[in-house]
């Protein structure tokens, strides 16, 4: 496993985060299992949400964390103001406070490493979102904080408000980056750095020294190699349908195409492929993977010592034809 540092923790950061949405209501014993695993890899960071099982992802990643008793030693990523219980806007002070203090009630601890807003209000200013999230950090309840799909535009914007009023600023984004690039959001407010659309924010990140922590590696499992241009048809799951319409265009197939012609090549998956990209294209980029049996953990933890240069990475991306040698 690679580590990176985030500024604003004292710990370094796995640049792999375990996502949580797996975690079951009635397997405790399984969840441990994983989160376990996931652990014995190098996985120290795990992302939760207020909204993911109406909380049961933080009660399961909270318990877990206790029960083993390794609270210094991990990262957590919460997220909030999600829209919820029939509320489609919540990006607002009022619920960014309670979803906050509910979810470090059912993470069973007094603060998190990082904490989100799990989508954006474009209408409403930030300079009062920046104001709430400073105050949740001189209280020692957030180390940094950030937005999860929201567009550099917005960031910027937060974050000129945090230098001109001495609050502090977004020290990290959360949006989804692939080789595939997203045609359509698979679902309603999703943004993402993919492809040449993201090049603009994700140059603006590096240069202001903002991490990314990353979703979606696989874009929607579309990068694993199971869709093809002929069996589109055959998917019926909504988990499996889902993908179809925001990755599988033909350039995307395109890139596909390669990424297992590279993984070939390297002797590798396709997926450690994907997920190397994402590393690949910065020390500041994070990726959360989402492994759902203890079997895969080895394997996805393995990908993140995978290293692809910078032509590969371009040929990747159909900038250029020929493959690099």
């Amino acid at each position: 496993m690679k580590y990176s540092r985030i500024d604003g923790i004292d710990k370094p950061v796995s640049r792999l985060l375990q996502g949580s949405i797996m975690l079951s209501a009635d397997d405790r014993d399984g969840n441990f299992r994983l989160l376990d695993a996931c652990f014995e890899n190098g996985f120290n960071a795990y992302d939760t949400a207020h909204s993911y099982g109406a909380g049961l992802t933080d009660t399961e990643l909270g318990a877990w964390i206790k029960s083993r008793g390794i609270r210094d030693e991990v990262v957590i990523l919460a997220k909030g103001a999600h829209p919820e219980n029939g509320i489609a806007d919540r990006v607002r002070p009022d619920f960014i406070r309670t979803d906050l203090a509910e979810t470090l009630e059912r993470l069973q601890t007094d603060h998190v490493e990082l904490y989100l807003l799990h989508r954006d209000s474009r209408e409403y200013p930030v300079g009062e979102i920046i104001d709430v999230l400073h105050e949740a950090k001189e209280a020692g309840k957030i180390a940094v904080f950030g937005g999860s799909n929201w567009l550099g535009d917005r960031v910027k914007a937060s974050n000129d408000y945090a230098a001109a009023k001495g609050r502090t600023p977004f020290g990290v984004v959360s949006p989804q980056f692939s080789v595939a690039e997203m045609i359509e959001p698979p679902w309603e407010g999703c943004i993402s750095v993919s492809g040449e659309q993201g090049e603009a924010d994700r140059a603006y990140y590096a240069e202001q020294g903002i991490s990314l922590c990353t979703w979606s590696s696989l874009a929607g499992g579309f990068m694993t190699g199971k869709f093809t241009r002929d069996n589109l048809d055959t998917f019926t799951e909504y988990w499996e349908t889902n993908p179809i319409g925001a990755y599988a265009y033909e350039n995307n197939f395109r890139r596909l195409d390669r990424v297992i012609e590279l993984a070939a090549d390297k002797g590798v998956s396709p997926s450690q492929i994907s997920v190397a990209y994402v590393l690949s294209n910065g020390p500041r980029i994070h990726a959360i993977v989402s492994n759902w049996e203890v079997e895969q953990v080895p394997d996805n933890a393995a990908a993140a010592a995978i290293e692809l240069s910078a032509d590969e990475i371009a040929w990747l991306e159909l900038k250029t034809e020929e493959k690099p040698a």
